[in-house]
């Protein structure tokens, strides 16, 4: 089947075409290692962690890159405070962020470019722009100016005006136009720095990603991942002086894809709000995997809800593939696997990475497996089970589980719960509201329900059921 995702640009779903077969580029921001990673930057490490290993499925190769921001105003005011390099401070962050990324099942990416290791590279991003006309210098400063790219707007779909008018922009007195965005800042003596034909300074934010990309990558790639609070103005900044800065007619990136942010019991989660949850914190309490299966809980567009009852239904959950696994005997790589057991995880994945439906198709497999004769046919759909977890990044830790074959549930939503939501849903659809009976429809998924809409009705089951 062929591989079809959304992308932001535009909005439509397409089949993803390669520029090079032979080697396929993903690029994802990273982390911002001034502090512990939080459940909002774990979600785009595993929606991208499961499509590099999808696209491992399908390309020769594939180069995934993750960069690590080691220079931000948050880290230097970490710094500050603590009377320390700021070194002491990304070190650490960043050896957090591995170990935390690690325990809910991510892989290393390929590639790990830090913005201090790239600093020539931004400076000769920035000259060129300058050269070709699309930016300037001004009181210290290198600007881009935003005029001068004609596309601006499209990845965001935001008018110059708009975007004035909603206050995103920083206005200062040097700037040639009100959106135009920084480059290159000035540093002070108590700033890290470094020398440039501007004087002493530090990259802008948005210029960093684009010179790693270049630098790590070549002019151009196939995939740009994200969170969809980076979509403006960070990825809009980004297409605008990576496009700027050469004649390459290829797009700055072939496709982009976002992925929604993260809630906690239904609110935005916010320092200012007392629910911002690092995922170290999250792990003290919870099994790595369980963190993964609620973050893969819902179609990676969409936010998704963490709580604890949603960490609870993923630990049953898992005990019961688990439970299935252990019917099917102990792995063994020289065993069979049924390819049409595992078609429906791996169709699922290729139509826009739909996690809940490749979820929803693992239970069916762990459901036959319990209902096959002990021997060849359970080793068999045991097998596909196992690939299937592998593309998704689950069931990969079985002596860390006990596996549960008579659990009865615990608490799930009551059925009189479910209909109150299923009526909501079938009101905002009656409305018009689409985006907020997809929220609904996510939130009954995190539940562990799955909804059946056939004319006009909708039917319900619990997708726990289909593992008993």
């Amino acid at each position: 089947m062929t591989l079809r995702f959304t992308n932001s640009l535009g909005g439509d779903k397409a089949p993803f075409v390669a520029r090079d077969p032979e080697r396929v580029t993903l690029y994802v921001c990273g982390p911002t290692v001034y502090d512990y990673a939080h459940l909002g930057n774990a979600r785009p490490a595993v929606v991208f962690d499961v499509l590099a290993r999808l696209l491992r499925t399908q390309f020769h190769r594939v180069v995934y890159a993750r960069n690590i921001t080691d220079i931000d105003d948050k880290i230097n005011a970490a710094a500050a405070r603590q009377g320390v390099p700021i070194e002491a401070i990304t070190n650490r962050f960043t050896d957090a962020y591995r170990e935390d990324m690690a325990s809910i099942g991510c892989l290393p990416p390929d590639l790990e470019p830090r913005v201090t290791t790239h600093v020539p590279a931004i400076l000769d991003l920035v000259e060129r722009l300058i050269a070709r006309g699309h930016a300037y210098a001004a009181d210290g400063h290198v600007l881009f100016h935003v005029p001068s790219f004609p596309a601006y707007g499209r990845l965001s779909g935001r008018s110059l005006e708009d975007m004035i008018a909603g206050a995103r922009v920083e206005v200062a007195p040097f700037k040639k136009h009100p959106a135009d965005f920084v480059l290159w800042k000035p540093s002070t003596d108590d700033q890290p720095g470094w020398d440039s034909p501007w004087g002493r300074g530090r990259p802008g934010w948005h210029i960093e990603c684009s010179a790693m990309i270049e630098c790590q990558m070549g002019a151009g790639i196939d995939i740009h991942g994200g969170g969809a609070d980076l979509i403006f103005p960070h990825h809009e900044n980004e297409i605008a002086q990576g496009t700027a800065a050469r004649d390459d007619p290829a797009p700055y990136a072939g496709l982009w894809l976002h992925n929604g942010m993260v809630t906690v019991e239904g609110a935005k989660m916010a320092k200012s709000a007392g629910n911002m949850i690092t995922v170290r914190s999250a792990l003290e309490r919870w099994p790595g995997e369980a963190l993964r299966l609620v973050l893969l809980s819902a179609q990676y567009r969409q936010p998704v809800d963490w709580s604890e009852a949603a960490a609870a239904r993923a630990v049953r959950t898992l005990e019961r593939l688990y439970a299935a696994l252990a019917l099917a005997g102990p792995a063994d790589p020289a065993a069979p696997l049924d390819p049409e057991a595992l078609a429906s995880v791996e169709a699922a994945l290729q139509d826009d990475l739909a996690f809940p439906r490749a979820l929803a198709a693992m239970a069916a497999l762990a459901k036959r497996i319990r209902a096959a004769n002990p021997g060849p046919e359970r080793q068999r759909l045991g097998a596909a089970l196992r690939a299937a977890g592998k593309l998704v990044g689950l069931l990969e830790q079985p002596d860390r589980w006990q596996a549960d074959t008579q659990g009865d549930g615990g608490d799930m939503a009551s059925d009189a719960e479910v209909a109150a939501l299923i009526d909501e849903r079938a009101s905002a659809r009656a409305a018009g509201h689409w985006d907020q009976a997809d929220r609904i429809r996510d939130r009954l998924a995190a539940l562990d329900i799955r909804l059946i809409d056939d004319g006009g009705t909708t039917r319900w089951v619990r997708k726990l059921e289909t593992l008993a």
